[in-house]
């Protein structure tokens, strides 16, 4: 029995593999663009997480925990590091054009860290909402945030442990300066055509596609502007895989599908930020909640949960290039060599960052809360 019920036959990989780069690594043909970049990338094959449902799953991967109401990882690291650009959020979220993820705000919500860390959502062809005050005045409008501004801080002398009320003075003080460094950030028509070639995002044929890869510039943008920390999301929550992933009855069809909307625009941000020279300073983690099972579901072509033994993998600022970490058995059930949780992956994240995963806490409730709770160790082999 699995997540969604009896196992059928195994299955073999429905799309073939061969060696790439001078490491000779093993990559799908599903992902070309990628593939190419295999050299660069250090790969751990023998993650775990505590749980196969996607909600609780991504949880754990961007909390820790996997309940409700804990800080994401993008939270806890500009609680720590602040920001880097006063005019810009300094935790962005950038979400697939086709929707949300099941976890929705847990991904990028502020726990109990003060809410002034919360994660900023957007994409390329939804900017910040509500950023602009339509139809009134300049002048009006500077008069309005001065009145507001005094009225908050009257009222924050009186209430100086309301932490909402002043991340709301925060917000309010960063959505002006985002008036003006917002509407030129977003507006990709100054990418030479070139650029828009490279990520596909040109190509009219799929529109997905296209999007995606305007997500992808515009993450290069944000990193460009010194926003710390950006989350770039590849799919969105709708059961059965449509939408997402998650191929549980028509696996190959969907994959096909989702594939050709990921490949080229992620391969070509992971290139620009070298050629930028930016790769040398930003940490790209590639992530899921879970893997997949190497047999189908019974009576369908598809593949079940599988939080036993799946990979993430890591390039960039701080990582060791061309190397694999960990291993599943030979059918790809259960991690059975160096066998790491998704704690261990976090615990590196914030090394790589320049924290220590045991010493950033916040003290909520009586308890000192962290990123990996009382686990995780760093993964010392992928470091450089």
């Amino acid at each position: 029995m699995t997540f969604q019920g009896p196992a059928g036959n195994l299955a073999r990989p429905q799309y073939e593999f061969k060696p790439r780069g001078q490491t000779g690594k093993w990559v799908s043909e599903m992902i070309p663009h990628l593939a190419e970049l295999t050299d660069d990338i250090a790969f751990v094959h023998s993650l775990t997480s505590k749980t196969n449902t996607h909600g609780p799953a991504e949880n754990f991967l961007s909390t820790g925990s996997i309940f409700d109401g804990f800080p994401s990882l993008g939270a806890w690291v500009t609680y720590a590091l602040g920001s880097e650009n006063q005019d810009l959020p300094a935790f962005v979220s950038i979400l697939d054009p086709r929707g949300i993820p099941q976890a929705s705000g847990n991904n990028w919500g502020p726990g109990f860290l003060p809410a002034e860390f919360q994660g900023t959502t957007l994409s390329a062809k939804q900017p910040v909402r509500h950023l602009t005050a339509a139809d009134v005045p300049p002048a009006a409008d500077i008069d309005a945030r001065g009145l507001l501004a005094t009225l908050n801080e009257h009222h924050l002398q009186k209430h100086p442990e309301d932490g909402a009320l002043a991340a709301r003075i925060a917000s309010y003080e960063l959505a002006a300066r985002m008036q003006l460094s917002m509407p030129s950030l977003n507006d990709l028509s100054t990418e030479s055509a070139s650029t828009l070639k490279a990520y596909g995002a040109d190509d009219e044929s799929n529109p997905l596609k296209a999007a995606f890869a305007r997500n992808c510039i515009l993450a290069r943008r944000l990193i460009e502007k010194g926003v710390r920390f950006v989350q770039l999301f590849n799919g969105a929550y709708a059961s059965g895989g449509e939408l997402n992933w998650d191929g549980h009855s028509k696996l190959k069809e969907q994959y096909d599908r989702h594939a050709m909307i990921l490949d080229q625009p992620a391969a070509a941000l992971i290139t620009d930020l070298r050629q930028r020279g930016l790769l040398s300073e930003t940490l790209v983690v590639w992530c899921t909640e879970f893997g997949r099972m190497p047999f189908f579901q019974k009576g369908v072509r598809g593949r079940d949960h599988n939080p036993d033994g799946f990979t993430c993998w890591m390039t960039g600022a701080g990582v060791k290039r061309g190397v694999s970490h960990g291993a599943t058995d030979d059918l790809g059930v259960k991690a059975v060599e160096n066998n790491l949780s998704l704690y261990d992956f976090n615990a590196t994240i914030l090394h790589l960052l320049g924290l220590d995963h045991t010493r950033l806490s916040f003290r909520h409730n009586g308890v000192e809360r962290r990123l990996t709770d009382v686990h995780g160790h760093v993964i010392k082999e992928i470091l450089a």
